[in-house]
């Protein structure tokens, strides 16, 4: 005998009024017991609800882009009178069930040229040419079936879900139909033009190395694969631009040098990079759009009312940028202290999470290694970093004769949607300023 029983959301923590991103069942479809029914989204996490019953979908009664709380009415079904009461099962986290192809494992794997074609028993993914773009624009709504984490993945390369096939149960887009599909679309470039976030160019040739001499496989460690999935998102996403520029900081390092005994006094190396990040809260202050960042929407910017700098350290393990809080109410001192402690804990892999967030602006300083300037990527969401090369003496024309100047190389590189070029060029003139004259730290 058939039973009608109701779907309710289930216990999902402090969670109230979140907003259903994706239907993955309809009327009439027939599911298992933990089958997933809807993804609801917070502002903290992506969730999956699954099915406390098995049985025949009678009614979906959400759609995408509903808001639900706990206890909310998501769907009947109808169960045979055997199937048992339901037991409370949580809503998943940023996680689903694992289907082919959609294991972390798999997920965790970089895409490549050499995977074997499709059997008979695997579906051949995304094997038809691209589809035509439509004729009108997409509904801002999801209707594409695919996990939160193949979401995002998705985003991350600009590939539009509403014109991958997917290969998984239901049609479900997995991440292996996400890799064929913008490694298709970047081999034909002429048939994609309306991709408008996907890069035209031509994929990377898979060459056998090997051919050539002997080599080495060395797989990156996971700062540096984490790094250059954020360096590539910036690079490709933010329209960069470099102002160059230096800054006479003769008198500068003189004051400085003059502190060496008293920083000794304190066990404090005062560096030249410690001035900078003072000069650059100062110029900060007065250039509030540099010390910003873009909304989602891309038609905001979120000025941001405090300093805390990014200072990109090099480590044996790869780059990494721990923040540095509330610089502008730090004297030179104290600043010099925890710049080394935080450095130190950079190269010891001791950084938290905490460390390397909240950051409004990063700073990237080669003058130890050397170089007369760089293009340093923007910290994303950030708007601006500023590199710093090392000073060299210079014979700079003053007062009708040329005399000897301690130059220090300024590289400014800004997302060109937020500054224009002419106000990054005020910005770094504004910078030289405050270097050349340390009293302008304390105006």
């Amino acid at each position: 005998m058939a039973v009608e029983r109701e779907i309710r959301v289930p216990e999902i923590g402090d969670f109230e009024d979140v907003e259903v991103i994706e239907v993955l069942v309809a009327a009439g479809d027939s599911v298992q017991r933990e089958d997933s029914l809807v993804t609801i989204e917070s502002d903290k996490a992506s969730m999956e609800i699954p099915s406390p019953f098995s049985g025949v979908i009678g009614e979906v009664a959400v759609s995408v882009g509903d808001r639900v709380r706990e206890g909310a009415l998501l769907a009947r079904i109808t169960t045979s009178d055997a199937e048992p009461d339901a037991v409370p099962i949580a809503a998943s986290r940023n996680a689903v069930k694992p289907e082919a192809n959609d294991r972390p494992e798999a997920n965790d794997r970089p895409a490549t040229n050499d995977r074997p074609p499709a059997s008979a028993e695997q579906p051949a993914r995304n094997t038809a040419a691209l589809p035509s773009p439509p004729p009108h624009p997409a509904p801002a709504a999801p209707t594409a079936h695919a996990s939160p984490s193949v979401r995002r993945f998705a985003r991350e390369l600009g590939a539009n879900l509403d014109l991958i096939r997917g290969s998984g149960r239901k049609g479900r887009i997995v991440k292996d139909d996400v890799q064929d599909f913008v490694k298709r679309a970047l081999g034909q470039v002429d048939t994609a033009p309306h991709l408008e976030n996907l890069l035209q160019v031509e994929p990377a040739r898979s060459i056998d190395f090997s051919e050539f001499g002997e080599i080495e496989i060395a797989p990156l460690n996971n700062i540096r694969r984490i790094a250059a999935k954020s360096l590539h998102r910036s690079w490709v996403t933010i329209p960069h631009v470099t102002q160059f520029d230096e800054a006479d900081i003769t008198e500068l390092e003189a004051y400085r040098n003059s502190q060496q005994a008293e920083g000794e006094k304190r066990s404090v190396k005062l560096t030249t990079l410690t001035f900078v990040m003072k000069a650059v809260v100062s110029t900060l202050k007065e250039f509030p759009q540099f010390c910003a960042s873009l909304d989602e929407t891309g038609e905001n910017l979120i000025l941001k009312r405090y300093f805390h700098i990014g200072i990109a350290v090099d480590t044996p393990n790869g780059l990494v940028v721990p923040v540095v809080r509330e610089v502008d109410r730090k004297g030179l001192f104290d600043l010099a202290a925890e710049l080394a402690e935080v450095s130190e804990r950079a190269r010891n892999r001791k950084l938290t999470q905490a460390d390397l967030s909240g950051g409004c602006f990063s700073i990237s300083s080669l003058g130890g290694i050397g170089g007369t300037a760089f293009t340093p990527i923007v910290n994303g969401p950030e708007v601006a970093i500023l590199g710093v090369s090392r000073h060299v003496l210079k014979p700079i024309y003053l007062d009708d004769r040329f005399v000897p100047r301690l130059m220090l190389p300024l590289s400014l590189s800004y997302d060109h949607r937020v500054i224009d070029g002419a106000t990054a060029a005020r910005f770094t003139t504004k910078l030289s300023d405050v270097l050349s004259d340390v009293r302008n730290l304390v105006l």
